[in-house]
C-alpha cells in the first residue's frame, strides 16, 4: 500500500509518500499526471477542490460551509468554490500581469451570473484554477481515479488529527511564514509519526515549507482514507454532474 499526501506549489505539487512501513519521501512533479505515472497504486489526499458545482450557493459547493466552522480562526483558509463555468471562462496561458487580470476579471463576471447570492472570485481562489482543471479533467477521462484520489483540506486534516481543536495560530502572516504555526503544524505531525529531521528539512526547490507540511497533513489523511478511518464533509458525498465526488475527507 503506498500513500501520498499531495499540494499544490509553484513548481507543479508537492508530494509526500511512503510505502507501507518505509519512511516517507518528498517529491515534487510538474504535473499530476506525472504524479499519477509515478505513484500508480497510491491513495492520494490532495488540497485542492475536486467536483464542481453548476451553480455555486452561498459558502460555495457546500463542503466548504459544513468545514468552516469546525476552523474558528483559520477558517478564512477554505476558499468557496465557484462554477465549472466560472473555472473554465478563460484557459489561457497568461503572459503579463495585465491579461491574468483580466481573465480574472472574465471568470468573476461568469461566476456572478451562476451563483446565489451573486459573488464573483477572489484572487486566491482564481491562483488555482489551473491546477483545479488540472485534476478535473483528469478525473473525467479516467473515472477509475475517483476510487484513490480525494480531496482534503490542511487545516481541516490538522484539525482532525488534534482531536478535533483547530489550530491555534495560522501558518502565514500577511504572506509571510510565521514560524511559530509552523512549529505548532510540526509538533502535531511529529504526534503522529513522522521523525522531526524529515519535518525540519528544506523542502524541494519549487515549494515552500507551507507546501512541504500540508502536504505531509495530507499523507496522514490519505492512510486514514486507506484504513476506511476518514469521515467526508458531506456524508454521504455529493456528486457533480459527472458522477465526480464532492466531498473534503479528514
Amino acid at each position: 500500500m503506498r500513500l501520498a499526501g499531495v499540494d499544490g506549489c509553484k513548481a507543479g505539487w508537492i508530494a509526500v509518500h511512503r510505502q507501507f512501513d518505509e519512511p516517507p519521501a518528498v517529491t515534487v512533479f510538474p504535473s499530476f499526471q506525472g504524479l499519477l505515472d509515478a505513484l500508480p497504486d497510491a491513495t492520494i489526499a490532495v488540497d485542492m477542490p475536486i467536483g464542481l458545482p453548476d451553480f455555486s450557493g452561498k459558502g460555495g459547493r457546500g463542503p466548504e460551509a459544513l468545514v468552516r466552522p469546525l476552523l474558528g480562526a483559520r477558517q478564512s483558509s477554505v476558499f468557496a468554490i465557484p462554477s465549472r463555468a466560472a473555472l473554465y471562462a478563460d484557459t489561457s496561458d497568461f503572459t503579463t500581469i495585465e491579461t491574468w487580470y483580466a481573465a480574472h476579471r472574465r471568470a468573476s463576471e461568469v461566476a456572478m451570473t451562476t451563483s446565489d447570492p451573486p459573488r464573483g472570485v477572489s484572487i486566491q481562489a482564481f491562483g488555482i484554477f489551473a491546477k483545479i482543471r488540472e485534476i478535473d479533467q483528469l478525473l473525467i477521462a479516467r473515472p477509475e481515479l475517483r476510487g484513490r484520489v480525494y480531496e482534503s483540506h490542511p487545516e481541516v486534516a490538522f484539525c482532525r488529527l488534534n482531536d478535533g481543536v483547530a489550530m491555534a495560530l495560522p501558518k502565514k502572516i500577511k504572506g509571510a511564514v510565521n514560524p511559530a504555526g509552523m512549529e505548532e503544524r510540526k509538533a502535531l505531525l511529529s504526534r503522529h509519526g513522522y521523525e522531526r529531521s524529515f519535518l525540519d528539512q528544506a523542502p524541494p526547490r519549487g515549494a515552500a515549507s507551507d507546501d512541504f507540511l500540508d502536504a505531509a497533513a495530507m499523507m496522514l489523511i490519505a492512510g486514514r482514507i486507506a484504513n476506511d478511518e476518514a469521515r467526508p464533509s458531506p456524508d454521504p458525498p455529493l456528486t457533480d454532474r459527472f458522477g465526480i465526488p464532492v466531498a473534503i475527507w479528514a
